[in-house]
């Protein structure tokens, strides 16, 4: 039996029918991620299964006993809150149950019988110590205020709160914003170990892979379901949006032809004719019920003049606030056309970082010199630039009803348009766009600029996957110079060619640079710190000795080349063979997880299916890797 189920749901705000008949069940320990465009209704939804809103019409029905815990995209603390009574609001029916019966003065027996059997299901007398737990396995400083914490920590301290209640139903409304990339991973794990069922909102693809187990797309007030990850979603969607389209083609075509008969007039029987119009009557309805498929963003960017070859160069830059090092003896040319991410956990200093190599903030130490004929447009995570009480086309083109895009002029409400604000919406104000479209609006008003040189912080977040995808190819084409901060791992990996990492946790204020994307630089330096040894404890009596071993080693001995055992000779034989049926086997099993006929054969099927994928993927780079090492020896 489904956990929850909902039946023909009706749910419209205005004329636009958010919901149009959609149906849902959730299945005991599912992993759904619900997707669509920005201003779908997917939030929505969400709160109507989480039993917060209602729809207009339509059923839901709810297993008796089940918890449910709605985690939303902004989450709200009580002000000057501590992080453990906060995270101790998840469990508060089972905290105020106790000291009910701890202090039960005035209560009968029967009802201290039942707040005993209550206290037992809420698992309600160790509830400090599940707290405890929660906070310790999230890395939370219980003392610390929540105020005072990153969004990411808050993000931390909001996830703590709803899983140290255990529900049956955990929803999360885009719960990887302001998540830095290893929290992201850390989040994928813990939601793949999670034994209860989750519905998640998200438009970060690698998360949706990691995590789920089925995908529901909202679209056009219908929910379809698609078994299997995100790739497997993408090949069948495709298909589905091919037929749809022939489809529409056929049935426009033949609506065509009987407007043209009924212009002519009825030439046939009476009878005949009487059908054939009925007919038409039914083509007509049909086709004004009919809910197109949306519009594609249509990106452009406005280029300014061309810089020079040097964006900027960097010696020695170091960066001090007080006695904390954000960045230490950086030394990096920065070249026109190079599209840098910048990688690093929340509070590392990749702001403060941008900031200097745009010549926004002095360095302490060090030099920068910068190139010329800079023209600069940042897109900023916080949304500061867009005020609430303007209107969209004040926002875009203040003063004036036409826009210049390089040698291009359109009206405002044409530019309006190819980022799907429709015209009657020009004069809205910007505090009635929903989070994913203010992100559109300020994209539109970015481009808008004649830029050189674009900063992009946290551009993706509330972004649908559509959008996503257009952005990337935009900015995979673009001829000027692009500094990224994301923490959605494949867009990064699809729009960067290099990338500077924060590796503060080895030397305060460390900064390096790593050739390509995000699976690039985790591959060097999993090769890097495979490699080296483990350093030797450090005695006042040994540290000359230690400080020689430490010393460079001259050029001839920079890379020993030991000879190989028989035995490792005999691995480094084996080794092609091994790598070439791991391959194929990979291929295989990539084929079989894109493929409809898998999702036919059952959950259990699925699930061997794409652990073997993956553990074939891991067993694939590190023969790689071994090859690699012993052949290098």
């Amino acid at each position: 039996m489904a956990l929850l189920t909902l039946s023909n749901a009706h749910l419209a705000f205005g004329h636009v029918a958010l919901l149009d008949g959609a149906d849902f069940a959730l299945e005991t320990a599912e992993r759904v991620a619900l997707i669509g465009r920005n201003g779908t209704g997917k939030s929505s939804l969400l709160k109507i299964l989480a039993g917060i809103d209602k729809p207009d019409d339509g059923l839901l029905q709810v297993e008796r006993g089940l918890r449910r815990t709605y985690v939303p995209q902004e989450p709200l603390f009580a002000p000057a809150i501590s992080v453990f009574d906060a995270v101790s609001e998840g469990v508060r029916e089972a905290r105020e149950a106790r000291e009910r019966f701890e202090n039960h003065d005035g209560v009968d027996h029967d009802e201290l019988d039942r707040l005993q059997t209550r206290l037992e299901a809420l698992g309600g007398w160790d509830w400090e110590r599940r707290v405890d737990e929660t906070l310790h396995r999230l890395d939370l400083d219980p003392r610390q205020q929540v105020d005072k914490l990153s969004g990411g920590l808050r993000k931390r301290v909001a996830l703590a709160q709803a899983l140290v209640a255990a529900p049956d139903v955990l929803l999360l409304d885009e719960p990887t914003n302001h998540l830095d990339l290893d929290a992201i991973d850390w989040l994928a794990e813990l939601l793949r170990a999670y034994r209860g069922a989750l519905i998640l909102i998200s438009h970060d693809r690698a998360f949706i892979d990691a995590t789920a187990t089925r995908i529901v797309e909202l679209d056009r007030g219908v929910l379809r379901s698609y078994p299997g990850n995100f790739s497997a979603y993408e090949s069948a969607k495709q298909r589905e949006l091919e037929s749809e389209a022939l489809a529409n083609a056929r049935a426009d075509k033949l609506l065509a032809q009987e407007e043209i008969w009924i212009r002519k007039g009825v030439e046939a029987r009476r009878t005949r004719s009487v059908a054939r119009i009925q007919r038409l009557e039914v083509l007509r309805a049909r086709r004004q019920a009919r809910r197109d498929q949306v519009g594609q963003v249509r990106l452009e960017v406005a280029t300014g003049g061309q810089t020079g070859k040097i964006v900027a160069a960097l010696e020695n830059v170091g960066m001090r606030y007080g006695e904390r090092v954000l960045v230490d003896k950086l030394t990096t040319t920065i070249l026109r056309g190079d599209k840098i991410g910048l990688i690093g956990p929340n509070g590392s200093g990749k702001t403060t970082l941008l900031k200097l190599i745009l010549g926004q903030l002095q360095p302490t130490a060090g030099t920068i010199k910068r190139g010329t004929n800079l023209n600069v447009a940042y897109f900023d995570q916080m949304r500061a630039g867009l005020k609430l009480d303007a209107t969209l086309a004040d926002t875009i083109s203040p003063g004036s009803e036409w826009i210049e895009i390089g040698s291009t002029r359109k009206h405002i409400m044409s530019y309006l348009g190819d980022f799907l604000f429709a015209p009657e919406r020009a004069n809205a104000k910007v505090t009635s766009l929903s989070g994913g479209e203010r992100n559109r609006l300020l994209l539109a008003r970015l481009f808008a600029l004649p830029a050189n040189v674009l900063v992009l912080d946290e551009p993706t977040n509330d972004l649908d996957i559509d959008t996503l995808e257009l952005l990337e190819e935009l900015l995979a084409n673009y001829a000027g110079t692009v500094f990224l901060v994301s923490h959605d791992r494949r867009f990064v990996d699809n729009v960067v060619t290099s990338t500077l990492v924060w590796e503060g946790d080895v030397t305060p204020g460390l900064w390096r640079e790593y050739e390509g994307n995000v699976e690039d630089w985790q591959a060097q330096r999993a090769r890097v710190r495979a490699s080296a040894p483990p350093p030797a404890p450090v005695t006042p009596a040994s540290a000359p000795a230690a400080a020689a071993a430490n010393a460079p080693a001259p050029a001839s001995a920079a890379k020993p080349k030991g000879k190989l055992s028989y035995k490792e000779q005999r691995e480094l034989d084996e080794l092609p063979g091994r790598i070439e049926a791991l391959e194929a086997e990979h291929r295989t099993l990539e084929a079989a997880l894109a493929s409809n006929e898998l999702y036919a054969q059952g959950r259990d099927k699925i699930a061997a299916t794409q652990a073997r994928f993956t553990e074939v993927d891991a067993q694939l780079l590190a023969a790689m890797e071994r090859w690699e090492a012993l052949g290098n020896r």
